[in-house]
């Protein structure tokens, strides 16, 4: 994790029950200005902030008592940017949002009219995010999922109304996503598809064979390597590019009755077991886990 220089002070409420300006105030004079110091290369700190505060994200950081909130955006690897927002002061342990992101054509393998093809799309490209509420702690009665160290902030949605919007403004075909962990691909999935048919299956499947399990459960069972495919073999997460389709062909190739057979067929193809033996032994050495009464063992 790379440390940030500060391009900002603290920032406060600018809001009452309305926001101060409206959007066609704020974006209205955005399209002639470019920088690899503004946000996406159009927008100021400030100008965030106004569309955040106007989505609704601080009314909730206020309601979890997430405030003052601080700010810093690194734009250093230009075009890829780190927007992160802290509790109070710029500290690693105060930190709420770290998000990831660049814009890009970024080449996509697809078969349109039963033709395999290769389309380079305008994306925007999260390649990074986390959301947490640093004043809360795990307990013994709430187990982590892999790689969290705080409680989220349940607001994906929120979130992805802000991301979408945000490509929609630029003018993108699409958000493009590379889940590290497969729970990240099963808890967007209702927004995100792989552009893959076969990995869109092999996530569907593994939903369906453990619908009756904690979902927590099923996510650590993955994390520690205990899912076996029908050979025994052990199923290992490999991420794919996921995509939320804002194009006409997008849309069109991830709602084509060829790409909805192909999900089938590979789900037909799949089944999954869990090495329960291998899940215990190995859930022992995760302290998170060993302390907590979530029925995960």
């Amino acid at each position: 994790m790379s440390f940030l220089k500060r391009s900002g002070s603290k920032t406060k409420p600018f809001w009452g029950g309305e926001p101060l300006v409206e959007e066609k105030e704020i974006f209205s004079t955005l399209a002639e200005r470019k920088g690899s110091s503004l946000f996406l290369g159009r927008y100021s700190l400030n100008e965030v902030l106004a569309v955040l505060g106007k989505k609704g994200l601080f009314k909730e950081a206020h309601r979890r008592n997430l405030w003052p909130l601080d700010f810093e955006l690194d734009s250093r690897e230009y075009p890829l940017q780190r927007l992160q927002v802290f509790y109070r002061d710029k500290s690693p342990e105060n930190l709420v949002v770290d998000l990831k992101v660049r814009e890009g054509e970024y080449p996509l393998k697809v078969r349109l009219e039963g033709l395999a093809a290769v389309i380079t799309p305008k994306s925007l490209i999260l390649e990074w995010l986390t959301l947490q509420n640093p004043l809360a702690s795990f307990t013994e009665k709430q187990a982590p999922l892999p790689g969290q160290i705080h409680p989220g902030l349940s607001l994906s949605k929120k979130i992805m109304d802000i991301f979408i919007y945000l490509a929609r403004l630029t003018h993108m075909d699409c958000l493009l996503a590379f889940p590290a962990y497969c729970h990240n691909a099963l808890l967007f999935s209702r927004y995100f598809h792989f552009m893959n048919p076969e990995k869109e299956g092999e996530v569907v499947a593994i939903r369906k064979a453990f619908s009756h399990m904690p979902f927590k459960q099923l996510a650590w069972i993955v994390h520690l390597n205990c899912l076996r495919r029908a050979d025994g073999s052990v199923y290992e997460w490999r991420s794919e590019e996921q995509v939320y389709p804002l194009n006409r062909t997008l849309r069109e190739y991830l709602e084509s009755r060829s790409y909805k057979e192909r999900v089938k067929a590979a789900q037909r193809d799949l089944a999954f077991t869990v090495d329960w033996e291998r899940f215990r032994a190995r859930a022992k050495d995760v302290p998170a886990l060993c302390g907590s009464r979530e029925n995960l063992l």
